[in-house]
């Protein structure tokens, strides 16, 4: 790909978090370094970014249901960096697109069953003509993924033992973009959700357990230490309540995919690893906070399932293109604990936290330094430059990611703790 005119290409980049990635890119790719261009549908509104940016960049005109057009763009890159979702509307033809043309692709999609029918479609091919096709580089899932590469590689380093469990405690302070609940959305139109029950959905068909276990009890066994949490629960390394994380169903099923392809390499985090994650309250009335917001969440899930209460919710939500202030993204903050544990029982202890709205800002930041990876270090990726496929932040990026956020500013450590 030495021959491509552009580096990275941002797909998408009049959108609410579009225009955050150009500004991103504005401000921390330098010109002599990284060839870079913004593309979309609507060319004046794509002048308009560059304008108030500042950018001296290229515009690309090409709708996402053109795929000649697409093909072009495409074709001239390296890296094409998409955030114009629902990615099941909207991002097959580019992944089809760079697989073709071996370009590597990075996007913030947390639709887990579109990214089923890209493993089913592409990663075969990716696979052979080491084609990195990376989707969920935003808050999906990089905090889950990479915090738990860090942590399970740390251990297996430090102390030569595989990693039995990791757990990731989130807490978090922000808005909400429309484009965000745009995806959610359509994910609850498109039946979607019956896979999200599914906690091997993303793995390999091979690494499946009922593949590897000689039993059917062993089978059930572990698939239910890997159901999704769904009730409110005190945890004892924490001494505090917790509750399930609503975007849990996505980032265990993405864990569980680095895990799992891990397996196949001969690089793998444990014989038998686990992974789950949760929402942290601080005390006091830890119980309280849990319980109440686990039972909001359950009723605004139940009103998406049912039109006519979600016709009444829509006006008051934010619309596609609409998002947080400025304030309120500064504002914000995320925190992502996690701790892993070894069959010995010794603990190594994580975090990943980093101020700015997890939806926008940290979201931003995570997929523009992954795109930014994939263009300048394609040499020290993991599994080297041969290495392609449907991937994951840990499978695709790994400690090249981990050195960029915290060149960043980003906050990612690896401590060891008292059992």
């Amino acid at each position: 790909m030495s021959d491509r005119f552009y580096d990275v290409v941002l797909y998408g980049a009049s959108g609410f978090v579009g225009k955050q990635t150009v500004q991103y890119f504005a401000r921390h790719a330098s010109p002599g370094q990284v060839r870079w261009a913004i593309a979309g549908r609507n060319h004046q509104k794509l002048a308009a970014v560059r304008d108030e940016t500042g950018a001296a960049v290229d515009i690309l005109v090409a709708d996402s249901q053109d795929q000649s057009a697409i093909d072009q763009i495409v074709a001239q890159t390296r890296v094409l960096l998409t955030t114009a979702g629902p990615f099941a509307l909207y991002a097959t033809p580019l992944v089809d697109a760079c697989v073709r043309y071996k370009t590597h692709y990075v996007d913030i999609t947390g639709e887990i069953p579109w990214v089923k029918t890209l493993i089913d479609r592409y990663h075969a091919q990716a696979a052979a003509d080491g084609t990195r096709i990376i989707p969920c580089c935003g808050f999906d899932s990089v905090p889950s993924d990479l915090g738990t590469y860090l942590v399970v590689r740390q251990m297996q380093q430090v102390w030569g033992v595989p990693c039995q469990q990791v757990n990731a405690y989130f807490q978090a302070n922000g808005g909400l973009n429309g484009g965000t609940l745009a995806s959610a959305f359509n994910l609850y139109d498109s039946q979607g959700t019956a896979q999200m029950n599914q906690p091997f959905l993303l793995n390999p068909p091979r690494s499946h357990p009922r593949a590897h276990l000689d039993s059917l009890a062993s089978d059930n066994s572990k698939a239910e230490r890997n159901r999704d949490p769904q009730a409110p629960s005190f945890d004892p390394d924490l001494n505090t309540w917790v509750a399930p994380f609503f975007m849990g169903p996505v980032n265990t099923r993405i864990v569980r995919r680095s895990s799992a392809l891990y397996d196949e390499w001969q690089e793998s985090y444990g014989a038998d690893f686990t992974y789950q994650e949760y929402l942290k309250f601080d005390q006091p009335l830890a119980w309280l906070k849990a319980t109440s917001i686990t039972a909001g969440l359950a009723l605004f899930a139940g009103a998406l399932l049912q039109p006519q209460l979600r016709s009444l919710l829509q006006p008051f939500l934010p619309q596609p293109g609409s998002g947080p202030s400025e304030q309120t993204m500064n504002h914000g903050w995320f925190s992502c604990e996690l701790l892993g544990k070894a069959a010995d029982g010794r603990q190594m202890q994580g975090l990943i936290r980093d101020q700015g709205d997890p939806g926008n800002r940290a979201t931003v930041k995570f997929v523009c330094e992954s795109a930014l990876g994939l263009a300048l270090q394609n040499d020290q990726l993991p599994g080297g430059q041969t290495r392609g496929g449907i991937l994951t932040p840990a499978t695709g990026l790994g400690n090249v990611l981990a050195e960029r956020l915290r060149q960043a500013g980003m906050t990612l450590e690896v401590t060891e703790t008292s059992p």
